[in-house]
């Protein structure tokens, strides 16, 4: 593709999300930037929620790994429904009912001070890893289309990238970002839909049918994988699929921001309905369109690119079309910062709130100072680790999303399942020594788990053990007191 021209596509793409935030912030209160008045329509919030959550991860990542892992992906997505229901119906109406801002301030009132700010901790820890990752991927992509063929070296690209991200949101924070994701969502939508219709018309596969005919009869739609040593086992995908986004969605500040910004309990749970039917149906277009670009590459006799993670790039600004290159590289971008925008916000309230204490220790200009600091120095923060992720990095992204997750948000998970179904307290000052030994243990069960439970192989299910190992945990240092 012409540099220029994608010059011209992105920059008209900025222009949009800067008028965009120039309209969303005329009004601005003390609260529109973390709770966005709480005025947000729930339709809004379910259909931005949609690009926050796939991001350039599933953009990217998911329809590269049909190659390798078939449709195992699906099994988790299959999860993610029974760990939206439990959003919807236990943890929204707990924190409307306690009316939080920051959703880890409830881990104060269970527990004490040492659990609270464990919990803000591990948020803070897992979203900036998390999401740097989710950029690193498409300013990977951006840096090959665009910023390569102008000479500016990956730094100065995520550079860029972060700091456009900052202007766009330092003023109107969450409630810019309702605006922006929907928007953002909608380009990545779009994006795939042309990709396919096209890459179809390319194969001569007529219509729906004929579609679903072709997918259905190849190699890589397998669905189910019933080996239960297997890292994509069904078992082993649905429960993980399940807690991964009872973690990255329900006990995520990120993610919670939005839904705290709907007018009522009633309204964010009519959105994660929705959000839910609909993002089952996006993975499992993305994973159609994945098998299309396969069978697109083996007709034309194009070699596979190294990594899963670049066919798609590759196919769609080498070989597609122009017009689906510039649906592309407007999908791209939407998906670098559908997520990065929304984790800014979020990280700058968990901050500000959960260990500044600017609600009670600040007023007027200076807590909107403290502010704007903390929100350019989560800025600097992301930039920097997303370099050093370029340093390290050498697995498919979406693997290495899911693995962090397993991780971080254990001791998360564990908090949570022990606050909401046992009434016992806990000696708060061993709640951080807790949430790092779970972790750690995890990393050397699935390390040494092949060799001792008979070749058993650890998928993203990590995370249940972590959380697992930090309620037993709690468990062994519960004090006598009940809540």
């Amino acid at each position: 593709m012409d540099s220029n021209l994608v010059l011209i596509v992105i920059t008209s793409y900025f222009l949009l999300l800067f008028l965009i935030s120039w309209l969303t912030s005329r009004r601005l209160t003390a609260d529109t930037f973390y709770t966005g008045d709480r005025q947000s329509p729930w339709f809004l919030v379910a259909f931005g929620m949609i690009g926050a959550s796939l991001s350039g991860v599933t953009f990217i990542s998911v329809p590269g790994e049909v190659g390798s892992t078939h449709f195992y992906y699906f099994q988790l997505v299959l999860g993610y429904t029974a760990g939206y229901a439990v959003i919807a119906k236990v943890l929204l109406p707990l924190y409307y009912r306690l009316n939080l801002v920051s959703i880890y301030s409830y881990l104060e009132s269970r527990f004490g001070f040492w659990s609270y700010k464990t919990g803000a901790f591990f948020f803070i820890l897992s979203r900036t890893l998390g999401s740097s990752i989710r950029v690193f991927l498409v300013a990977g992509v951006l840096q090959l289309i665009l910023f390569d063929r102008w000479g500016i070296p990956f730094w100065g690209s995520v550079l860029i990238t972060v700091s456009l991200i900052w202007l766009y949101t330092f003023r109107g924070g969450i409630k810019t970002v309702v605006w922006t994701d929907t928007l953002q969502t909608l380009f990545m939508l779009l994006a795939v839909v042309v990709s396919m219709v096209l890459v179809s018309q390319e194969l001569g596969i007529g219509g729906i049918g004929d579609l679903v005919g072709v997918v259905s009869d190849q190699p890589y739609s397998r669905i189910f994988d019933w080996d239960w040593k297997s890292g994509t086992n069904f078992f082993k995908q649905f429960f993980s699929g399940a807690f991964i986004v009872i973690v990255m969605t329900g006990l995520d500040q990120d993610m919670m921001q939005k839904n705290l910004t709907c007018r009522n309990l009633k309204d964010a749970q009519k959105n994660m309905f929705w959000f839910t039917n609909i993002l089952v149906v996006v993975n499992l277009v993305f994973l159609v369109l994945g098998v299309l670009l396969y069978l697109y590459a083996a007709e034309n006799q194009i070699s596979l690119p190294e990594r899963t993670d670049d066919l798609y790039p590759l196919l769609a600004t080498s070989y597609f079309s122009t017009f689906t290159g510039i649906v592309f590289v407007l999908g791209i971008t939407a998906a670098a910062y559908s997520s990065a925008d929304s984790t800014l916000t979020a990280l700058t309230t968990s901050f500000c709130y959960d260990f500044l204490e600017i609600n009670k220790k600040y007023e007027g200009a200076a807590a909107v100072r403290i502010r704007k600091k903390v929100h350019l120095g989560f800025t600097l923060l992301m930039f920097f680790v997303i370099l050093a992720f370029r340093w390290i990095n050498d697995q498919s992204v979406i693997n290495a999303v899911f693995t962090i997750a397993g991780y971080t948000y254990g001791p998360l998970l564990g908090l949570y399942s022990f606050g909401l179904f046992t009434s016992f307290q806990v000696k708060d000052k061993w709640v951080p020594f807790l949430a790092i030994l779970a972790p750690l243990i995890s990393f050397l069960i699935s390390f040494q788990s092949e060799m001792w439970l008979g070749g058993y192989q650890f998928g993203f299910e990590l995370l249940i053990l972590n959380g697992a190992l930090m309620f037993l945990g709690l468990l062994m240092v519960r004090s006598k007191e009940v809540h």
